[in-house]
């Protein structure tokens, strides 16, 4: 009997133990997630969302140069207000996308495409844990509404981003969506603007600056209407009730800064101007990766200008030239090109050339009066000296004085608070010196950019210290401002014929930029010759609706101009293409044209960049390409 029995437990023991080491046996199912367990309450969720509004620096998740929020990369250097600047072999991903000519290969694209959808990832995982916490109880319906708000207007947004740069072909993703099988071919227009139009329910007030509110979320649908639906009769009444009853997040006050440059201020970033502004900071133990990271490489290039680096973005000849102004302060709409604004390209410094050196009229073109100067495109003045009489051989420059002049002619104030150039004032550190504050001239051109600079007495204080470059600043990037929510509305306006309440609202934006903007060198001498004027109360170019739409074109560009709105402006308007190839000749023919964008040419297809092959393969064939 102990024999059976020991028998009969040792083939029982055997049975259990067999079974116990099926598969199913080592397979626990988890008591709940991370997310759920830990985050499923009122400060998870706040963090939560946190790390989604963190995404509007564009350096969430991967990051980088590619993704910063400010589009200075496809909204300003693609819509040729500047070009990559720096030299012809740094972030050669850029030069592509300048020339028109990229691919699917391109890394700066893959970066972008990325970092919108890491930001997209982190919206719905929010959502997910607020429905999460509210079936636990432990958050109330009220507070579970206004973060799903905060996060579907935010997914909204960085889809609409999405949706900009890659034409509409791209992957809706909410927290249903499978990410293994979701494609690229549908049109998904009506889950944006459904996002988008959450943000509308939220409070004026959010008790933070950072936060969208109800004015930012009506101001970003009404964008979407207008480039994806042309419906500018929502985005009219939506953009009209921003202007009339519209708050910042925090509850304060909306309007037209008093004057132009203050707005670009780091100490005002978020003034009144400043509808919604990304906030940036500095010296908070990231090492300078929450300030500006995206926009640090677009500093003068050297040691004593701001930024110390990396000379980038530097600002186009025809930009500049838009700024000319006629007799009555008015914009030369149609032919700005026919004055062009004279720039110091070839000028030295030091306002002398090498006397041992031979120059030919290819190196430099002397002139002692601006009339002289072929088209206008002059590199010096000059000045006799040593007695001199008349006009010496080219061949033999002895005894010539180079001096730099300003141009004599009227200009629209805000060229300088929008471009860095010789001769004036760049905000308080001094006069720009040209050349010496260029990485190649030779390679750019003689311009710097200057929106997103910091004030020499603000080192420190607002730029990041001890890091390789102070180029990381607090100066966030303006994504609302003021003046683009009128100028938004008069778009609409003309669109609905009523071209003189476009007029007016125009004549807004032009009068505050011709307000005194203590904008002086040598005393009380105004730094160049500034004529700008409100346009009068009849006639052109009010007169038809064709010609108010090029007068709103133009003061998109001279008021938003460097701030990543041009290209995505121009494919809103249909214009693209045409626009961009009379700027594309021009600016060939500039000295330093063929570096710049030999063998570039536009086509229909340059309205939009290609989706990212990584993208498409990661998704085994789900995505498609675009072209």
């Amino acid at each position: 009997m102990k024999n059976r029995s020991l028998i009969f437990f040792l083939i029982l023991a055997g049975i259990l133990l067999i079974g116990s080491c099926k598969e199913d046996f080592l397979t626990v199912k988890p008591a709940g997630s991370l997310d759920e367990n830990i985050l499923a309450d009122d400060p998870g969720i706040e963090a939560m969302l946190i790390g989604c509004y963190a995404c509007l620096d564009g350096q969430g998740g991967p990051g980088g140069w590619g993704s910063a929020t400010s589009n200075w990369v496809y909204g300003s250097i693609r819509g040729m207000e500047a070009n990559k600047g720096s030299d012809a072999g740094d972030q050669p991903f850029i030069n592509p996308i300048q020339t028109f000519s990229e691919t699917s290969t391109n890394d700066y694209l893959n970066v972008k495409w990325r970092t919108v959808y890491d930001a997209i990832t982190r919206c719905n995982k929010t959502i997910i844990i607020i429905n999460k916490a509210l079936e636990k109880g432990t958050i109330s319906q009220s507070d579970a509404d206004l973060w799903t708000q905060q996060a579907r207007v935010l997914r909204g947004w960085y889809h609409f981003d999405a949706w900009r740069m890659w034409g509409g072909k791209i992957p809706y993703v909410d927290e249903n969506t499978d990410p293994y099988t979701v494609t690229n071919t549908a049109d998904v227009r009506a889950q944006i603007i459904a996002d988008l139009t959450e943000g509308t329910k939220l409070p004026l007030n959010m008790g933070a600056i950072g936060r969208f509110n109800k004015t930012v979320s009506q101001i970003l649908l009404a964008k979407a209407e207008m480039e994806m639906n042309k419906d500018y009769a929502k985005a009219l009444v939506l953009l009209n009730d921003a202007k009339n009853t519209g708050k910042k997040p925090n509850g304060a006050d909306i309007g037209l800064a008093p004057t132009y440059g203050e707005i670009f201020d780091i100490a005002n970033r978020n003034g009144i101007e400043c509808i919604y502004t990304v906030q940036y900071s500095v010296n908070d133990n990231s090492g300078g990766t929450n300030g500006g990271n995206g926009e640090v490489l677009n500093f003068p290039y050297n040691g004593n200008a701001p930024g110390t680096c990396c000379g980038f973005f530097n600002p186009t000849q025809d930009f500049v030239n838009s700024f000319r102004t006629n007799a009555q302060g008015l914009p030369y709409l149609d032919n700005y090109n026919s004055y062009p604004v004279l720039n110091d390209q070839g000028c030295p410094t030091e306002n002398n050339w090498d006397a041992g050196t031979t120059y030919s009229k290819k190196d430099v073109v002397i002139v002692t009066d601006p009339s002289e100067a072929p088209n206008r495109q002059v590199k010096a003045y000059v000045s006799l000296t040593e007695g001199n009489i008349g006009h010496p051989p080219l061949t033999s420059p002895t005894y010539w004085a180079v001096q730099w002049q300003e141009d004599p002619d009227p200009l629209d104030p805000r060229l300088d608070w929008s471009v860095g150039r010789r001769g004036i004032p760049y905000w308080d550190w001094g006069i720009h010196t040209g050349m010496n504050w260029i990485r190649d001239q030779t390679y750019s051109g003689p311009y710097s950019p200057k929106k997103q600079v910091y004030k020499k007495s603000q080192t420190g204080t607002y730029t990041e210290v001890g890091s390789w470059t102070s180029g990381y600043t607090a100066n966030g990037y303006r994504m609302i401002r003021y003046a683009d929510l009128l100028l938004l509305l008069a778009e609409c306006e003309i669109e609905a014929g009523s071209l003189e309440n476009a007029r007016a609202l125009i004549n807004q934006v032009r009068t505050r930029a011709s307000n005194p903007d203590g904008f002086v060198k040598d005393g009380n001498v105004p730094a160049a010759n500034y004529v700008v004027s409100p346009y009068p109360l009849t006639g052109a170019p009010f007169d038809t609706k064709e010609n108010a739409r090029k007068a709103l074109y133009m003061e998109r560009k001279l008021e938003l101009g460097q701030e990543g709105h041009r290209w995505f402006d121009l494919n809103r308007w249909g214009i693209t293409v045409a626009e961009l190839s009379k700027v594309l000749a021009y600016e060939k023919s500039m000295p330093w044209g063929d570096k710049l964008y030999q063998g570039a040419a536009l086509g229909p297809e340059d309205v939009s960049f290609p989706i990212p092959q990584r993208q498409i393969d990661l998704s085994e064939g789900n995505i498609v390409q675009n072209r």
